[in-house]
């Protein structure tokens, strides 16, 4: 993971009973939506209210997760969001997944970030505002 990003947000997901698979451990998919929930948490804080998913959205051009230990039940995730140094549209964002008060993550990952208008779904420039607070990662839990 890049040395310039910087933390942007924390999220706590308690783990469900049902995020588990046959296996005894939590789904590798819900792997993606833990760092999905933070994302959108990151979001919906980064942006005017007026404006998060009303002229502005996001996407995700690409997704990544290494699998380092797994999650079991029961437990809480806390995913911590790093964001690195935004682009025209995008902005790259990675992941930690740790459970409880254990320091080692169990996960990492990362995707990129497109602005969208949320009309047009076309990606757009990322608005001068928003661009500041990522720059300073403003925006953290």
């Amino acid at each position: 993971m890049s040395e310039s990003r910087r933390l942007a947000h924390i999220e706590r997901i308690a783990i469900r009973w049902g995020d588990m698979d046959a296996m005894g451990h939590v789904n590798n998919t819900v792997y993606f939506r833990y760092m999905e929930q933070a994302r959108i948490s990151w979001f919906d804080r980064l942006m005017p209210e007026d404006d998060a998913w009303q002229s502005t959205g996001i996407v995700i051009a690409n997704a990544s997760c290494n699998y380092k230990r797994a999650i079991t039940y029961p437990g809480t995730v806390e995913v911590r969001l790093y964001v690195g140094a935004p682009g025209g549209a995008s902005v790259p964002t990675s992941y930690e997944l740790r459970v409880d008060d254990d320091p080692v993550p169990y996960a990492d990952g990362a995707a990129t970030v497109v602005f969208i208008d949320m009309k047009s779904q076309r990606s757009k420039r990322i608005p001068g505002e928003i661009r500041a607070r990522l720059e300073r990662a403003e925006a953290a839990a």
